[in-house]
C-alpha cells in the first residue's frame, strides 16, 4: 500500500518514513502543504498522513484542499497541539484521526493500520487469487495451504499484484506504487524482485500465477494447468 507523508521536519519524516517502509509500506514524503497538495491530487495513496503545522499551507488548508476536490483516502493528521478545539478543528476538515506529538510509534502504526482497513473499500478481508490468500492484517500468505516466506518488498509487490489481478501491470507503475518516487527506473531490481517473487508463487503449482506480457509489463490471473 502507498502512503503520503506530509512532514517538515526532516528527522520525524525519516523516522516515520523507516518505520512504515519496515512495515513494507511505500512512502512518499513531501515536505511543504503546496507539495503535499500536489502530491495528493497528482498520484494515488491509499493513506495521507498530515502534519499540522507546514510551510506554505498549513494541513488545515491542504486537508480542506483534499476533500473539496474529492480525494476519498483516509488522512492522519498529526500535530504537536493536544487541545480539544485544534482536534475538532483537525476533523471537522476532513481528517479521519487525529494524533498529538510526541507519540509511541505502536500506537501510531496501529492507527495506520485502522485507517487503511477503514479505506474506500472499508473491506478487511484477506486477498485471494486461486489458491492464494495474502492476509494482510497478520501479513501471512499461502497458497494451497503451504505457508509462503516473503521480504517485506515482495509481500508489498504481491499485495498489489493481487489488488489489481486481471490487469497489465507496467514497469512504471510497479515502481510508482511498490518502490515510490525517487527510485531509480533504470536498474533491474523489478525484474529480480518479480523473478524472485514468481519462484515463491508458482513453483511446484499447478497453475502459474504471475505472468510476464513481453513489452507491456506483467499480469496476476490464473491460467491454465502448467
Amino acid at each position: 500500500m502507498r502512503i503520503l507523508l506530509v512532514e517538515d521536519e526532516p528527522k520525524v519524516a525519516s523516522f516515520i518514513r523507516k518505520g512504515l517502509e519496515e512495515e513494507s509500506y511505500v512512502v512518499d514524503v513531501a515536505a511543504t502543504g503546496v507539495d503535499g497538495e500536489l502530491f495528493a491530487t497528482t498520484y494515488h495513496y491509499d493513506l495521507v498522513i498530515l502534519d499540522l503545522m507546514l510551510p506554505g499551507k498549513d494541513g488545515i488548508q491542504v486537508c480542506r484542499a483534499l476533500r473539496s476536490v474529492g480525494m476519498g483516502a483516509p488522512i492522519l493528521m498529526l500535530t504537536a497541539r493536544s487541545t480539544m478545539a485544534d482536534k475538532v478543528t483537525g476533523l471537522d476538515s476532513g481528517a479521519d484521526d487525529y494524533l498529538t506529538k510526541p507519540f509511541a510509534f505502536e500506537e501510531f502504526l496501529a492507527r495506520v493500520r485502522a485507517l487503511l482497513r477503514r479505506g474506500p473499500s472499508g473491506d478487511p478481508a484477506p486477498l485471494v487469487v486461486g489458491d492464494l490468500v495474502l492476509e494482510r492484517s497478520t501479513r501471512r500468505a499461502r497458497r494451497a495451504g503451504g505457508e509462503i516466506a516473503l521480504t517485506n518488498r515482495e509481500f508489498a509487490l504481491l499485495e498489489f499484484f493481487m489488488r489489481r489481478r486481471g490487469e497489465v501491470l507496467s514497469r512504471a507503475v510497479l515502481a510508482e506504487h511498490v518502490w515510490g518516487l525517487g527510485f531509480d527506473s533504470e536498474s533491474n531490481v523489478i525484474e529480480v524482485t518479480v523473478s524472485h517473487l514468481r519462484g515463491k508463487v508458482d513453483k511446484g503449482q499447478g497453475k502459474q500465477l504471475i505472468h510476464t506480457l513481453r513489452g507491456a509489463g506483467y499480469v496476476m490471473r490464473e491460467d491454465a494447468d502448467s
